[in-house]
C-alpha cells in the first residue's frame, strides 16, 4: 500500500502538480483504496498546523513583504555597493553582501533571489559582467537567506523536532556567514580573472548615509534574534512584534509604503501564508500515513544495514537530501522528510540540532542544483539566459557549496558553539 501512496505523489509531482496538490491527492488516494474512513484527512491537517510556533510564519512574511515594499532591498544593495564596489567585481560581492544583510529579513530563497535579481542582474549586465555569471552569482548567494537567522524554514524544522527556536536561529549563524565568505571569496577571484569593473571608493560620509538608510531595518532583526534568545518573548510574539516595526518603520521612516500599499502586502502575506498551511497540513496526513505504514523504520533498517558509521550515514542523508532539493520545494521536502532521516541520525549519535542545520543547508543547495534547481529558473528568466547557461556558470559556486557543507557536517562545532554559548 505504501507504494501506492508513493507511486501516486511521483505521478502528480510528474505532470506538474503543486506539491500540496500532489500530497492531497496522493493521501485521497491512499486512504479510499485502504478503506480509512475520510474523516481522518481533516483531522490530520487540522492537528499539522494547530501548532503555536506556527502563528510566527505568517507575521514573518508580512514583516519581510512590508519591509521590501518600503524600499528596503535598494538601500541594502546601496549600502553594500559603497563598502565593496571599490574591489574588483564590486557589484558582484556587492550581490552576496545584500543577500548576507537580506537574510534576515526575506527568510526564504526564492525570495531573495527575486527581490535582489530584479535590481542586480539588469544592473551587473550594464556594467559588462557575463549574463550567466550574475545570475549564477545571484541564485548561489541566495541560499544564505534561510541559514542566516531568523528563517522561516528553522521554524518548521523547530516544530517538527520540539528544539528551541532560539537555539536553531543561533546554530545557523556561522554556517550562514562562512557560506557567504566562501561565495564572496570565489567571487573575487573570478572578478580579478575576468577583470570585472571595480567602482571609485566611497567616502566615510557616503558609506555613513547608507549605513543610516539600513540602520532602521537591520535593526529588526536584532530585535527578533535579541528578543527570542532573551527570553522577552516567544518567536509567535516576535512575528506581531516585526510586522509593527515594519509598519512604523515603512510609513513614517522610509515612507515608501502607504497604507494602501501596506493592504496589498498584507492581502499577498495572506495567500502566501494560507498555501504554506495548506501545505504543512496536506505534509502532516502524508507524514501519518507513512509512520501508519513503518517507513520511518524501514528506510533507518536500511540505512543502518548499509553502514552505522556516523560520516557514512551522514553521506547518504546528504546525498538524498541534495537530490531531493532539486526539485521539491524547501518546506516540503522538510515536512515529509525531515522526521524520518532525523531518526537515523539520532541513531548513530547526531545532535539533533546539529542535524537541523544540515538539513537545510542542503536544502538550500538543492535549490540552486542542476538541472531542477528552482534558484536557477528564477535567476536565468531574470537574465534572459538559458538555464544549460545559467548552470553551467554556477557549477563552480555548487562545488563552493558543497564544500562547506562538508565542513558543517564533519565539524559540529560550527552549529553547536552559539547555542551551547548563549542558552546552555
Amino acid at each position: 500500500m505504501i507504494g501506492l501512496l508513493l507511486v501516486t505523489f511521483a505521478v502528480c509531482i510528474l505532470l506538474r502538480f503543486p506539491i500540496a496538490f500532489s500530497l492531497g491527492l496522493s493521501c485521497l488516494v491512499f486512504l479510499v483504496v485502504d478503506g480509512t474512513p475520510l474523516i481522518v484527512m481533516p483531522m490530520k491537517m487540522y492537528s499539522g498546523i494547530d501548532v503555536f510556533v506556527l502563528l510566527s510564519i505568517p507575521g514573518f512574511i508580512m514583516a519581510g513583504n512590508l519591509m521590501n515594499h518600503g524600499g528596503l532591498t535598494e538601500k541594502i544593495i546601496a549600502f553594500c555597493n559603497h563598502l565593496v564596489g571599490h574591489i574588483r567585481g564590486g557589484l558582484a560581492l556587492a550581490n552576496i553582501a545584500s543577500s548576507m544583510l537580506f537574510a534576515g529579513i526575506s527568510g526564504t530563497a526564492i525570495s531573495d533571489t527575486a527581490s535582489i535579481g530584479s535590481v542586480m542582474i539588469p544592473a551587473m549586465k550594464k556594467e559588462g559582467y557575463d549574463a550567466d555569471f550574475a545570475c549564477a552569482v545571484t541564485a548561489s548567494s541566495s541560499t544564505v537567506g534561510p541559514i542566516i537567522p531568523p528563517s522561516v524554514s528553522m521554524i518548521i524544522a523547530a516544530t517538527l523536532t520540539g528544539l528551541s527556536v532560539g537555539k536553531l536561529f543561533l546554530a545557523g549563524a556561522i554556517p550562514g556567514f562562512l557560506l557567504g565568505l566562501s561565495l564572496l571569496g570565489y567571487t573575487y577571484y573570478i572578478s580579478r580573472k575576468r577583470q570585472y569593473p571595480k567602482h571609485p571608493r566611497s567616502s566615510l560620509r557616503q558609506i555613513g548615509r547608507g549605513f543610516i538608510d539600513t540602520f532602521w531595518a537591520l535593526l529588526m532583526t536584532v530585535i527578533i534574534l535579541y528578543g527570542i534568545i532573551g527570553g522577552l518573548f516567544t518567536p509567535t510574539e516576535a512575528s506581531i512584534v516585526a510586522v509593527l516595526y515594519a509598519l512604523v518603520i515603512g510609513l513614517f521612516v522610509y515612507r515608501k509604503l502607504t497604507p494602501r500599499r501596506a493592504m496589498v502586502v498584507c492581502l499577498d502575506s495572506m495567500k502566501t501564508s494560507a498555501a504554506l498551511m495548506v501545505l504543512i497540513g496536506f505534509a502532516n496526513l502524508f507524514g501519518y500515513i507513512l509512520i501508519t505504514e513503518q517507513l520511518p523504520q524501514i528506510v533507518s533498517a536500511q540505512i543502518l544495514g548499509f553502514s552505522d558509521n556516523r560520516y557514512v550515514v551522514l553521506l547518504l542523508i546528504n546525498l538524498l537530501l541534495i537530490f531531493v532539493g532539486t526539485f521539491m520545494e524547501t518546506i516540503a521536502a522538510l515536512l515529509i522528510l525531515f522526521p524520518i532521516l532525523l531518526k537515523v541520525a539520532l541513531a548513530v549519535g547526531v545532535d539533533p540540532i546539529h542535524f537541523s542545520v544540515i538539513a537545510l543547508l542542503n536544502l538550500m543547495i538543492g535549490l540552486t542544483t542542476p538541472p531542477l534547481g528552482v534558484c536557477l529558473f528564477v535567476a536565468a528568466g531574470i537574465g534572459k539566459v538559458s538555464i544549460g547557461a545559467v548552470s553551467r556558470a554556477g557549477f563552480p559556486f555548487l562545488l563552493v557549496s558543497l564544500s562547506v557543507l562538508a565542513l558543517v557536517t564533519l565539524i559540529p562545532e560550527l552549529s553547536l558553539f552559539l547555542p551551547d554559548l548563549f542558552m546552555e
